[in-house]
């Protein structure tokens, strides 16, 4: 019986095994962009800014041009990329802490300022690489090293709906919010990253996708678990789906 090819690693993923613990969703984003920025034909004209955190290799994964960023600053440097090279596609890939934290200043003024950029935000609700403490995403009552008892709002406040809030402003262009939990929502996810890139050529403003993830480990859970306790806590939440779209645009 002949075999018939369905899939198959895109060429843009390069270098070593990815670092990310077992469940991890930074892998999957990972290959959609990858397989993005190959149909898309754009790899010599994309430029990408790494965060600090999990994702802070996502250079040594991507075959494309990277820009290496301190604690936050990625919007920043992408703003400075984009003002340099107006013609070049620019994202920033950044998790919840380190754009809503020590980075909010930085993303939300390119969100004022409407930059023609694409910041991705993963929000797995905690914060991963430095060992699971309390993100600006994390939900009421749930459990983190520095929420011991669960997260209240008395003291802590709520989650971050950063998305809708830059919603508001006219020099932001699409807003969306999507989940890589299943089949149907990472297809989703990669029309939407798509539209969000192919949209910068025609200078239309800041752009914002996040992109609802797990981190089993510090969920101290299995992935099927995380996933689990995703779909029941974190989509009443952060509901999917656009929150704005250009008229005429359907991503």
């Amino acid at each position: 019986m002949e075999r018939k090819l369905v899939a198959k690693k895109p060429e843009l993923i390069i270098g070593p095994e990815f670092h990310f613990c077992p469940g991890c969703s930074h892998g999957i984003i990972h290959r959609l962009l990858a397989e993005i920025i190959e149909e898309l034909n754009i790899r010599e004209e994309v430029i990408g800014v790494a965060p600090v955190g999990c994702a802070t290799r996502i250079y040594m994964y991507l075959d494309i041009d990277f820009v290496k960023s301190s604690h936050g600053r990625a919007p920043a440097v992408a703003t400075g990329v984009k003002g340099q090279l107006p013609d070049r596609y620019v994202f920033t890939y950044q998790g919840d802490g380190d754009l809503l934290a020590i980075g909010l200043s930085e993303g939300l003024n390119a969100a004022i300022r409407g930059e023609n950029i694409l910041i991705i935000l993963v929000n797995n609700a905690i914060y991963g690489m430095t060992g699971g403490q309390m993100a600006p995403t994390t939900l009421i009552g749930q459990w983190s090293t520095t929420t011991p008892h669960g997260r209240e709002a008395k003291g802590t406040g709520y989650p971050f709906l950063f998305p809708e809030m830059v919603a508001q402003l006219p020099t932001v262009s699409l807003v969306s919010r999507c989940a890589v939990d299943s089949p149907s929502n990472i297809r989703n996810t990669k029309r939407t990253l798509k539209l969000a890139l192919k949209m910068q050529k025609s200078n239309p403003g800041l752009a914002l996708v996040e992109i609802l993830g797990i981190c089993p480990t510090n969920l101290h859970l299995s992935p099927a678990k995380a996933l689990s306790w995703l779909k029941d806590k974190m989509f009443h939440y952060f509901p999917l789906g656009d929150i704005k779209i250009p008229d005429g645009v359907k991503s």
